[in-house]
């Protein structure tokens, strides 16, 4: 192994370019995945039965085949049907039909976390159905439903390694083309697999950091922590009984 190589495909710029392809699919299809959930739990939330159709249909469907499946899909009969998308915006739209399969559990239960109480009183105020929903039920679900969606944007991050078989120039789809000219896998991986690690910590602090801001408790009881205590969700101080 070659440290020396290592170093210099970390700071190249077909790997810059790649990590900031794998990080802007990231967070472009994550958000678009966002928005599709809760189009979709706001349906369940409705409890109409055609809206329970179109929802049990679609999540039947998106988790219920592979997202590899999908992408290729995608990729490769749309423009049969006269649809013609550049891969980049193929591979967003996979991956965001399938995200919003997921982010439409996770923000139902967060929704349905939030008591009746609290809906009853908002209406008993005055509020509207939309009213209630945008300032006392949706404000309360963000707080819930904030971490598994942290850990479904880092899952989000290594799915988007798939999508280097429509020829997206993704990092892993880079590091693998760099290998193929000079046969150094190892050095190459090991690069990528640098880049994958830092953009996960990455997240996982800008998750602690969220989680914190939103909770004045959880705010109260990690301070004086460090970072990466936080993170790692320990301290000598939760050791002691």
């Amino acid at each position: 192994m070659s440290i020396e190589l290592v170093l210099q495909y970390l700071v190249s710029p077909s790997f810059i370019r790649g990590a900031g392809m794998t990080l802007l699919l990231t967070v472009t299809s994550l958000f678009f995945g966002v928005v599709i959930g809760l189009v979709l739990a706001l349906i369940q939330e409705s409890r109409t039965r055609a809206g329970q159709v179109v929802t049990f249909a679609y999540l039947w469907l998106f988790r219920g085949t592979p997202v590899l499946f999908q992408v290729i899909f995608i990729y490769n009969v749309l423009p049969s049907f006269g649809i013609k998308l550049s891969a980049f915006v193929c591979a967003v739209l996979a991956l965001s039909l399938n995200e919003g399969a997921y982010m439409a559990e996770i923000l139902r239960s967060g929704l349905q976390a939030v008591k009746k109480g609290q809906r009853t009183a908002a209406l008993a105020l005055g509020m509207t159905g939309g009213q209630m929903m945008r300032h006392v039920v949706i404000p309360q679900a963000a707080r819930i439903v904030l971490p598994p969606i942290g850990n479904q944007m880092i899952g989000m991050l290594k799915l988007s390694a798939l999508v280097s078989v429509i020829a997206v120039e993704e990092l892993l789809l880079v590091a693998n083309q760099t290998a193929s000219a000079d046969f150094r896998y190892f050095e190459a991986l090991t690069a990528a697999g640098i880049y994958y690690l830092g953009m996960t910590t990455a997240f996982m602090a800008l998750q602690v950091l969220i989680e914190t801001a939103l909770d004045p408790k959880k705010r109260q009881r990690m301070r004086g922590l460090s970072l990466t205590e936080r993170m790692l969700g320990t301290s000598q101080s939760f050791a002691v009984r």
